[in-house]
């Protein structure tokens, strides 16, 4: 990696670790400790997802049209801001549009940082440098949750105050960080014949892989991660009986596959069409499903139902290890040139309609219709494999397996090379 490359895995980790410092414990601040209610503290986490989604269309268009460094500064910035007075706030009022600061600077941060990531790597970098991405802010997420775990206390309003503070200053941290990064010449809509965001946007629309990428990504977010934390886990405690300290181990054993399988399955990404890995992520967490369906809804002892149901969590994370380094460069490699900011914001987009609309249809049903919910969400991860393998037909050869691509040419190159002294 080169340097700019290193800052950009550092940024992604500290982001990270201030996203798992604080936000576990916002329902707790604003409903006890300021003593705001539960409908407020509902209020506070919805707002994060619908300042995402206000602000990403315009992340989007300023990325391709200024770059991804001076938008990342801005983002971290508001998100330093947002996360101090979020520390400070004592009304419903100022919780509010301090959240919504802080969910839109840090929904800013994710495809910044990933067009950074396209514009310092290359085609043959590029699986390896989103794997790394992925395993840092895993990494941070973990390890923030952990500290910020000890440092609170229900009681003490203080201690809330002071893990708000050091997320700010954690965000400020990395502007100064960011702000040494040399980013290499990268085209820019404002080198091209001046476009309307509207004329970008129908450009986006219009190309089919992209669509159908987009769908796929609903899909693959609403099935897997915006269950985590609602339906998944009340199906388990209603369903299965599984304990609070037992789902904190299942998460724990999601980080887990994810930060040891992470690199061993990089070989295996990369020798293989990236839409038959994605095809086969859905028949893995179609697995998943079934096994969590056997958790609460067999006849084995509490046991075994925990034992099934901490195995879900490790098979989600298994098939999370195989879509860091296929889902991000795919979206880099449909972008058209100077357009991957565009790209990256739109994909960021669907992935936060799919985080907001996933716990409000599953939450319900993982906590009632315990037999529904696992055989819809089964049927979801198999849809995934019909839309991957329907992708699949929409991508050139170079975008759907570049490292094949890469050496037939290479191939081709080297029998050329070997004729010419014969043909001479």
């Amino acid at each position: 990696m080169g340097a700019a490359m290193r800052r950009i895995h550092v940024g992604n980790a500290l982001s990270a670790f201030g996203l798992g410092f604080t936000v576990p414990y916002l329902y707790v601040y604003v409903a006890q400790v300021r003593g705001l209610g539960a409908m407020t503290a509902g209020l506070v986490l919805a707002v994060f997802a619908v300042a995402a989604l206000i602000v990403l269309p315009f992340a989007g268009r300023a990325i391709v049209r200024r770059g991804p460094l001076p938008v990342l500064l801005v983002a971290l910035v508001t998100a330093a801001v947002g996360a101090l007075s979020l520390g400070l706030s004592n009304s419903a009022a100022t919780v509010l549009l301090s959240a919504s600061a802080l969910g839109a600077g840090q929904a800013v941060m994710q495809p910044a940082l990933a067009t950074m990531i396209v514009d310092c790597s290359t085609t043959e970098t590029r699986s390896r440098a989103f794997a790394m991405q992925f395993f840092l802010q895993n990494l941070g997420l973990g390890v923030g949750g952990l500290i910020g775990g000890h440092l609170v206390d229900p009681t003490e309003a203080g201690s809330f105050t002071l893990l708000f503070s050091i997320e700010a200053v954690m965000f400020l941290l990395l502007v100064v960080v960011m702000a040494t990064v040399r980013m290499p010449r990268a085209p820019r809509l404002a080198d091209a014949p001046h476009q309307s965001a509207g004329a970008s946007w129908k450009q986006l629309l219009g190309n089919r892989a992209m669509v159908q990428l987009c769908v796929l990504g609903f899909v693959l977010f609403f099935a897997c991660y915006g269950q985590f934390e609602s339906g998944l886990s009340a199906y388990g405690v209603e369903a299965a009986g599984i304990s609070t300290s037992a789902l904190g181990t299942a998460l724990a054993a999601n980080t887990l596959m994810i930060v040891v399988a992470q690199f061993a399955v990089l070989r295996f990404v990369e020798r293989r069409k990236r839409s038959r890995v994605i095809a086969s992520v859905g028949l893995i967490w179609a697995v998943a499903w079934a096994v969590a369906g056997y958790a609460g809804l067999g006849d084995g002892s509490q046991a075994m139902a925990t034992a099934a149901f901490i195995s879900t969590y490790a098979l989600f994370g298994l098939g999370e290890a195989l879509l860091s380094p296929t889902l991000a460069p795919l979206v880099a490699d449909l972008a058209p040139t100077g357009m991957a900011g565009q790209y990256n914001s739109a994909f960021a987009l669907v992935k936060q309609l799919a985080l907001a609309v996933g716990p409000a249809v599953g939450g319900p049903m993982g906590a009632s219709l315990h037999a529904p919910y696992i055989v819809v969400f089964l049927l979801f991860s198999l849809g995934i494999t019909v839309l991957a393998v329907r992708l699949g037909r929409q991508l050139t050869e170079v975008q759907n397996h570049p490292s094949a691509a890469r050496s037939r040419v290479v191939a081709q190159s080297g029998a050329a090379a070997g004729q010419a002294p014969a043909h001479v």
